[in-house]
């Protein structure tokens, strides 16, 4: 939906709320879904809220409740009664459920769970008992298993008992009596075959598989890497406890995706949607890499104070420092943005990083030698001291270089270290590259200049 198309809807919603036209909102709600839904609720005031959650089905505000972010489905539980927010939660799938729970008080989650029936209550503690980064974490139980023992009639009669209740019937486990994954049906192949044939003649039985505490980035790429509909999870004696699919993994790739993007600008991930994030919350997030930036950045003061001499004999110098440091971090921010891409969809690994170091060092001297010339020129026609154009193309050269080789192998080694590769953001890689370009553009200067 458009900006303006949102922007109207949203008009609409509240005029329709303020003039208490119940009818109205219900007519709209058989238009637009849940996704639009949760386009507009952010936008809407609490008391605009609280109205709608009176006015629209229950079935329907969970599904609105599962489109929002968890933070933003928990402050919307939090205006509600126990009782109203147990009866929404029942609403949702046990996966989203938990991830709203996660986001609510310790107190207040216990208050809404008794008031739970109790099948649902459990399913969401056991949920929540998973670290919320892991396969366990955005698994759903709710998935269709038949014993090893029955029939292709059995396992379409048990599709269409779950139909309503499974993330998704186009595969069937086969499980034994203590539920350890033995294999998967397809669909297909159910409706193809007999009446009597055994599940276990149709199974495949070599099913991928994840483990509960596997990472959920892991998990995602291992699903789209294979082209699946769903990942069965395991627990680490083989029982199968969940299934991972589709609509998780593109939560999971969207959220990992934003955290790279915020990190790589030189920000905390927020977590949450920016419009309803406080100007407290944002500052708490920002100002720490602002002040680690800026304690790097002071390097290259301490640079420019311990060649102050050479400037002072060669005030030329001075006219070409924005240029070289400007160049060298904004190279470096791009090969560290390439990389960290590449490290995220599992084309760069440590075994790969003088595959890497290689490629981007033999970039930086292409893309230096053209930087180079076009320096060597604007430094002819500034029309500046014998051998400048000479120290300030050189310099262009190296600092290419150097900061392509940086950019290039750190943040494989970060990853290496057990650190979000993300971490080393644009800004900070172009801070670095700052300081150091400076040290080696006045050294070639010292030996160019014999200075």
């Amino acid at each position: 939906m458009s900006t303006q198309a949102t922007a109207d809807l949203l008009a609409e919603v509240q005029a329709l709320i303020h003039e208490r036209e119940r009818e109205g909102v219900l007519g709209l709600a058989e238009l637009i879904g849940p996704a639009e839904w949760a386009d507009l609720v952010p936008q809407l005031e609490p008391n605009e809220v609280a109205v709608l959650i009176q006015w629209l089905p229950d079935e329907e505000i969970g599904e609105i409740l599962e489109e929002l972010p968890p933070t933003s489905a928990a402050q919307i539980l939090r205006t509600l009664s126990a009782n109203e927010a147990g009866q929404l939660l029942g609403e949702m799938d046990p996966d989203d459920a938990a991830d709203v729970v996660d986001a609510l008080p310790e107190e207040a989650v216990a208050e809404i769970l008794v008031r739970m029936k109790p099948e649902d209550a459990e399913e969401i503690r056991q949920l929540s008992g998973y670290d919320p980064d892991t396969a366990g974490g955005i698994m759903t139980p709710e998935y269709v298993a038949v014993s090893k023992d029955a029939t292709s009639a059995q396992a379409i009669t048990a599709i269409r008992r779950l139909v309503d209740e499974a993330e998704t019937v186009n595969y069937v486990y086969v499980v034994d009596e203590e539920r350890h994954l033995l294999g998967v049906l397809s669909l297909y192949r159910l409706l193809l075959s007999g009446a009597s044939t055994p599940v276990v003649q149709l199974m495949a039985p070599s099913t991928l598989r994840v483990k509960a505490s596997t990472d959920q980035e892991t998990a995602a790429r291992i699903l789209t890497d294979r082209n699946l509909l769903a990942i069965p999870v395991v627990d680490d004696d083989d029982h199968l406890i969940g299934i991972i699919t589709e609509d998780d993994v593109a939560d999971v790739i969207e959220a990992e995706a934003t955290e790279d993007i915020e990190r790589l600008g030189g920000s905390q991930p927020l977590n949450l949607p920016y419009r309803i994030a406080s100007v407290p919350l944002l500052v708490r997030k920002r100002v720490g890499w602002l002040l680690l930036l800026f304690l790097a950045e002071a390097y290259t003061g301490t640079v420019l104070r311990n060649f102050q001499d050479e400037l002072s004999a060669v005030v030329d110098l001075a006219f070409f420092i924005p240029l070289l440091i400007g160049t060298g971090g904004n190279l470096g921010s791009q090969t560290v943005t390439l990389v960290v891409r590449a490290m995220a969809l599992g084309e760069v690994a440590m075994k790969d990083i003088a595959w890497v170091v290689w490629k981007e060092i033999r970039v930086g001297v292409v893309m230096g030698l053209a930087m180079a010339a076009v320096a060597f020129g604007r430094a002819l026609i500034l029309n500046v001291r014998p051998g400048v154009p000479e120290v300030v193309a050189l310099t262009i050269l190296a600092i290419c270089i150097w900061a392509a080789l940086i950019a290039g192998a750190l943040p494989i080694v970060l990853r290496r270290l057990g650190v979000d590769p993300a971490v080393v953001s644009s800004p900070l890689i172009a801070t670095l590259v700052d300081g150091t370009g400076l040290v080696i553009y006045f050294e070639i200067a010292k030996l160019v200049l014999k200075l």
